[in-house]
């Protein structure tokens, strides 16, 4: 079980450590090329190449959906109702407890606890939480909502792009595929490095409120997603993902948006790097739970 516990949890460690390391040193690595990068090139890849290898029954990939919507409703409830008891602006502190880190810490994960099936599964749990986000999550910050937005993401692209292949049944041609795989190859090492060197730019500012809040993400989540889970009778890997997607850290968008809207960032930044240590912490748990 150890040796098990090390081959999921150590990639992630020393991939986001390296990246820790790279940013305290002083060496740059451009947060919003990094960011581009990986919201135009790379996810779009590794969402199409992983949907239209599907090994998986495509009927759970429709439940995943409607799994993830629900979830989502439970984080929006459930933060709603945090940041009221603490007398919290939601505009600031909402997006953290909604959005948890699917995409840099969720998707490796995922992939080495229940390999490429598991994968497919997860992506579609991050194109929901990806897709939710770039509207509700921005429009909280930013004071408006603006739906528009999700003509310009690649993602949405390359899901409808996918799902034509799914549904039709029609082989990708080989050279397609291997470019699609050979691009998204590089998201989820990016995303690792990326985080790493984002936690070593952020400072933590009011600790206790930091870690109460991260206690929420990660404990709510967890909560959340298991009880809806059930709900929808998901057992094995279909359960697992869910869980492992949705108890992760605050994601380091939210510091973003944060930061882009002048919503307390310094607030936000500490709870991105509390909850990401604590999560540290308690992922062989989590890890332990869900295997």
């Amino acid at each position: 079980m150890l040796a098990t516990l090390s081959a999921i949890i150590l990639p992630i460690l020393i991939v986001s450590a390296l990246g820790f390391v790279w940013g305290r040193m002083g060496h740059q690595l451009e947060p919003r090329l990094v960011t581009a990068l990986v919201t135009t090139i790379g996810t779009p890849s590794l969402v199409a190449s992983t949907l239209t290898g599907l090994t998986v029954d495509t009927t759970i990939l429709g439940q995943m959906v409607l799994v993830a919507f629900s979830v989502f409703a439970g984080f929006a409830v459930l933060g709603i109702l945090v940041c009221k008891a603490m007398k919290l602006p939601l505009h600031s502190f909402l997006p953290s407890l909604m959005f948890p880190n699917t995409g840099n810490m969720g998707l490796p994960l995922v992939l080495f606890a229940f390999g490429q099936s598991g994968l497919a599964l997860a992506i579609v749990f991050f194109v929901v939480s990806i897709t939710l986000q770039f509207t509700i999550g921005i429009g909280i910050a930013s004071g408006s909502a603006d739906p528009r937005r999700l003509l310009k993401m690649p993602l949405i692209y390359a899901v409808v792009f996918s799902l034509i292949f799914v549904v039709t049944d029609w082989p990708v041609p080989l050279w397609l595929s291997n470019t699609l795989s050979l691009l998204g190859g590089l998201t989820i090492p990016l995303m690792l490095i990326a985080l790493g060197v984002s936690l070593s730019q952020l400072h933590v500012r009011s600790l206790g409120r930091a870690a109460i809040l991260s206690a929420v993400r990660l404990g709510g989540g967890f909560l959340v997603s298991y009880g809806v889970a059930r709900a929808f009778g998901l057992e094995g890997a279909a359960l697992g993902v869910v869980v492992l997607q949705s108890t992760m850290p605050v994601a380091v968008f939210n510091y973003l948006f944060a930061e882009l809207y002048r919503r307390e960032p310094e607030e936000v930044a500490g709870i991105v790097v509390v909850s990401t240590v604590m999560s540290f912490v308690t992922l062989p748990l989590l890890i332990l739970f869900v295997l």
